[in-house]
């Protein structure tokens, strides 16, 4: 199976733009990667340049899940600005428990 989106941030990344289509039953192989058009300053990446690539970008996305998970905790701005002024004024720390609690539960690996 072709996963396009890695395909194309992988060839941006490497300096590229790339046009291809796929189906749903190829695969990234030499004879599948033989059709792709680069566009680019740089030559055409090998197959195994960009497999290479699209790894370090996925360990890269996986590296960060933790800054996903605590976004998502995070309430918005305006309601964590809100607890850091009742803060302020009533002497307690909700705003830094709640953060704290965030990272907590959503360790850096």
């Amino acid at each position: 199976m072709i996963d396009d989106m890695a395909i194309t941030q992988a060839a941006s990344s490497l300096g590229g733009a790339v046009s291809f289509s796929a189906s749903p039953d190829d695969v990234l192989n030499e004879s599948w990667y033989a059709k792709v058009v680069w566009e680019g300053d740089v030559p055409k990446p090998t197959l195994a340049e960009l497999k290479t690539k699209m790894d370090e970008l996925q360990a890269d996305f996986d590296a960060k899940q933790y800054q996903r998970d605590r976004r998502r905790q995070y309430p918005p701005i305006g309601d964590q600005l809100d607890m850091q002024y009742h803060d302020a004024v009533d002497g307690t720390t909700t705003w830094k428990d709640h953060v704290a609690a965030v990272k907590a539960a959503n360790p850096k690996s």
